[in-house]
């Protein structure tokens, strides 16, 4: 399947037949839809010249009134087989709960030691970042792992992230935990054998399938597709698990303290970047347990992409990203009935939307092998931040919490790099 990383380079043109596409970057191909990935050429530093030491970067902080708490646990789906593995008879997904936290505890890690250590052997060279750059495994979130849930928070309103294609769950960090430390419940989910890498208790890790020998463009669409499909049926299976936990019913191993009966099933959000900005849209218009969507800069993927959604939506663009360059985005929006909005971000690009806005320009600052236009665009990392952060937030609090706000009425003075697309 496809295998590499799920956020970066646009694609300017479709894979030629033949290509080379054992080690291919991410890109988004707006004639077949998200997430489809061909060879770039990438420049890494010859051995030595990094820095001695490993570069370490950190995740901007959270900025709601909440401390953080976060868990991951493991989730088993008996009653169909593996998608993507046909001779598994279930299917095997982690997930990680961030939440209002009382009390304290460790930091949690922002990637699990065995998924640090593949993310840097695998998916951190095409970024042109060589292996032991960065110290990837010693970058914490801003969680505290296995935290008591925060009683005065109340039932938490509910908000699922499902990453870009191929890649993990712990790319959508820094706006997770902003939504956790606001009040919500957020359900981070890995689509195992899809996703770059995927960390199990018991240290066991579990790679992505490999990529088809040829990427054509008819292979890259099943691809997306399968893969759609996969993962709108694995977000159905975990909105079911979250509606067990809000009555009150344990799932997975351990869990905080609090947590049973914590989550509002009767509130539920869902949000996704690229691919999963497309099963985002799927799972609203499919499931009536959802409330409202974000797109974070994903084309669209299978019949949400002609029939449109009922339910509030929010699309957020890079600034090359448009409804005139990409067909699936005009489709959608003619036949989106429901409350609907579109901003677009000057400077942003595809990979703005994950952990690599903040993450990669401190790495630039000490690898220029690191093309940070490519990935993250020219925008500056601490305002794009900011900005999806005051959007999205006060997106799911008018939506999910009956919270007015103006934020979507006009261009806000605060962030001028953010236009209301009519």
């Amino acid at each position: 399947m496809i295998a590499a990383l799920a956020v970066l380079v646009p694609a300017v043109s479709p894979p030629t037949a033949g290509a080379d596409v054992r080690r291919p970057i991410a890109a988004s191909l707006p004639e077949a839809g998200t997430d489809v990935r061909r060879p770039i050429a990438v420049s890494l530093p010859a051995p030595g010249t990094h820095a001695r030491r490993p570069i370490a970067v950190n995740l901007p902080a959270p900025g709601g009134p909440y401390p953080v708490g976060t868990v991951a646990v493991r989730l088993v789906d008996r009653s169909r087989p593996d998608p993507l593995v046909a001779a598994k008879p279930y299917r095997e997904l982690m997930i990680s709960l961030w939440y209002p936290a009382a009390g304290g505890g460790p930091l949690a890690p922002h990637m699990a030691p065995l998924a640090a250590a593949d993310w840097d052997r695998h998916s951190a060279p095409p970024l042109g970042i060589a292996k032991g750059a960065v110290a990837w495994a010693a970058t914490r979130t801003h969680a505290r792992a296995g935290a008591p849930v925060e009683p005065r928070a109340g039932r938490l309103p509910v908000v699922l992230f499902g990453p870009g294609d191929g890649g993990p769950r712990t790319l959508g960090t820094t706006l997770v935990e902003d939504l956790a430390s606001r009040g919500y419940l957020v359900v981070t989910v890995d689509h195992t054998y899809e996703a770059d890498q995927v960390e199990f208790p018991g240290r066991r890790l579990v790679r992505a399938l490999p990529l088809p020998a040829k990427l054509t463009p008819k292979v890259i669409a099943e691809l997306l597709a399968e893969h759609a499909r996969a993962r709108l049926t694995d977000m159905r299976h975990v909105l079911d698990q979250v509606t067990a936990l809000a009555h009150g019913r344990p799932i997975g191993g351990k869990l905080p303290e609090g947590m049973l009966g914590a989550p509002d099933a009767s509130r539920v959000g869902v949000l996704g970047q690229s691919l999963g900005g497309s099963v985002a849209a799927q799972l609203t218009r499919d499931d009536a347990r959802v409330d409202a969507g974000v797109n974070l800069d994903g084309a669209y993927v299978g019949p949400v992409a002609a029939r449109g959604v009922t339910r509030p939506f929010l699309q957020l663009a890079a600034e090359t990203h448009t409804r005139d360059g990409e067909p699936s985005w005009k489709s959608f929006w003619r036949a989106s009935t429901g409350w609907k909005r579109e901003l677009r971000f000057k400077g942003a690009a595809h990979g703005s939307f994950t952990d690599l806005q903040p993450l990669l320009p401190q790495i630039a600052a000490s690898l220029p092998t690191v093309s940070l236009a490519d990935y993250v665009g020219t925008i500056d990392p601490g305002r794009s931040v900011a900005a999806q952060r005051a959007y999205v937030g006060a997106f799911f609090d008018l939506h999910l919490r009956g919270k007015p706000t103006r934020l979507f009425d006009h261009p806000d003075a605060r962030f001028p790099e953010v236009s209301l697309v009519p």
